[in-house]
Order: C-alpha cells, then sequence, then structure tokens
C-alpha cells in the first residue's frame, strides 16, 4: 500500500474512534507539533481562524511584547491584503536604503509589534518597564494588562468585548463564548494568563486561540513566544484557571475581537 494511503487510513482512523490516552491526563498540555495535536486540528469543529492567524502569525521580539505580537497578528488577520495599513519604516536603518531608487518605499503595509503600541494610551517605554503609579505606589508594569491590551486594540480600529475571568464566572459560559468565537471567521479570541498557573514556566502572557476540539475539552493556544512553550492543546479547564488569575489590579480574561 502507498505510503499517502497508509496515512490517510490512519487518519480516517484516528478520526473516527478516540484513543483512551486523550483522556488519560485532563491537565496534560498538548504540543500542537505533535501527531495527536494534528489529528486535534483536523476533527476540530472550531477552527475557523486558524488558518488567517496562522498565516500572519510571528514570534514576539522580546519578553515583554507578547501584547503587542498578538495585536499585531490579529489586525493584519483582520485586515488581509488591504494596502492601507500602515508602513513601519523603523524595521530598515538608513543603511539599509542606500540604493533603493528614490520615491519607492521598500516597507510593506502591515502591522507590526512596534507601531501598534504607538495609538494605544500605554507608551512603548512603559511597556518595557518605566515606573508607573498604580494604586499610590511606583511599579514597573512590564507588558500589558488584559484591560490595557483592550484599550490598544480598540485605539487600533478593532471592535472588542473584553471579559474579566473572576470568581464568580462561570466555566461553562466562558468555554461556550470561546467556542462560538472560534466557530466564525473574521473573529478573534485573545486570552491572557498566568503561565504558572496552567503548568508552563513564567509569569502573565497573552496569545491568541485558533482552535477547539470537542472530544478532549481543549483549546489550541498559539504561543507567540514558540522558543518558550510553543503551540499547545490546552485543556479548557486548565486554560480557565491561568485566565483566573490575578494581574495587578484584576483578574487577567479574555477578549473577543472584531472588524469595526
Amino acid at each position: 500500500m502507498a505510503l499517502a494511503s497508509r496515512f490517510s487510513l490512519a487518519l480516517l482512523g484516528a478520526l473516527l474512534f478516540t484513543p483512551l490516552a486523550f483522556a488519560a491526563d485532563a491537565t496534560a498540555l498538548l504540543p500542537f507539533a505533535s501527531d495527536e495535536g494534528l489529528v486535534r486540528l483536523a476533527r476540530s469543529p472550531a477552527k475557523a481562524d486558524f488558518a488567517a492567524l496562522a498565516n500572519q502569525f510571528e514570534a514576539q521580539s522580546n519578553g515583554a511584547f507578547c501584547g503587542p505580537t498578538t495585536a499585531a497578528i490579529v489586525l493584519n488577520a483582520v485586515h488581509g491584503h488591504n494596502p492601507d495599513r500602515p508602513r513601519d519604516h523603523r524595521r530598515l536603518q538608513a543603511a539599509d536604503l542606500q540604493f533603493v531608487p528614490a520615491g519607492f518605499d521598500l516597507s510593506l503595509p502591515r502591522y507590526t509589534q512596534d507601531n501598534v503600541i504607538d495609538k494605544g494610551a500605554k507608551t512603548r517605554a512603559q511597556v518595557l518597564g518605566e515606573p508607573v503609579l498604580i494604586n499610590g505606589k511606583t511599579v514597573q508594569d512590564f507588558g500589558y494588562q488584559t484591560r490595557q491590551l483592550d484599550e490598544m486594540l480598540r485605539a487600533n480600529g478593532l471592535a472588542t468585548r473584553l471579559v474579566i475571568v473572576d470568581d464568580a464566572l462561570p466555566e461553562d459560559g466562558i468555554r461556550a463564548d470561546l467556542i462560538r468565537n472560534l466557530q466564525h471567521a473574521d473573529d478573534y479570541a485573545i486570552v491572557t494568563y498566568k503561565r504558572s498557573a496552567v503548568g508552563q514556566t513564567g509569569g502573565g502572557h497573552i496569545s491568541p486561540l485558533g482552535a477547539y476540539d470537542l472530544q478532549t475539552d481543549s483549546f489550541l493556544v498559539l504561543d507567540v513566544n514558540p522558543g518558550s512553550a510553543g503551540w499547545v492543546w490546552m485543556p479548557a479547564t486548565v486554560l480557565i484557571q491561568g485566565m483566573r488569575s490575578f494581574d495587578m489590579l484584576e483578574n487577567r480574561g479574555y477578549i473577543l475581537v472584531s472588524p469595526p
């Protein structure tokens, strides 16, 4: 039998039958780049956003930029090939332009991790640790809190719905809200969570969601720091636990994004 045929039969079998291993550990994070991870995506009933996000995906350029990176990915997915997207000339050095014909713009229309910050209330310096006053105390507020990210997304022209996952918010409602979003194209779900609360190393983190697998009740987190954790299937209960963690002023949560 040809290799392609054997692969097709194996994939069909995986889609029709549920290996007991899927339910063996409800808290385990499964790497997307695994045979089982790819099977979950193939059978997912809620993956309308995956292709657009994967096509625009990029890794964060520094440890504080998970928010801006997620914002850039989502904005580029929303606006597709719109030539009116901003051009970020800061990525080209003066020496890069010495042989470029006069009047030719070498930059590309694209939202970047750098230019999405410009329209938000939080400055680049503050994102990178410039001390700020919070509740009467001078602190370093690296990156973005959930509400700060929501403001930045709206400042860049997106329509958003912010949900803070406090202790009173039912798990079933959170799950259903995220699944509905992932079943429809052209709107996106961004999650903010604490890495140590989901079994990873690190503090607060932000990434978009790519899909949901009903059979294992898990979400595909498109981690924007692939060098740290990579894309993973995360059980819904674990992800919600990570979102239900306290940040500097309130719990973390999620943001549902749509075109203006």
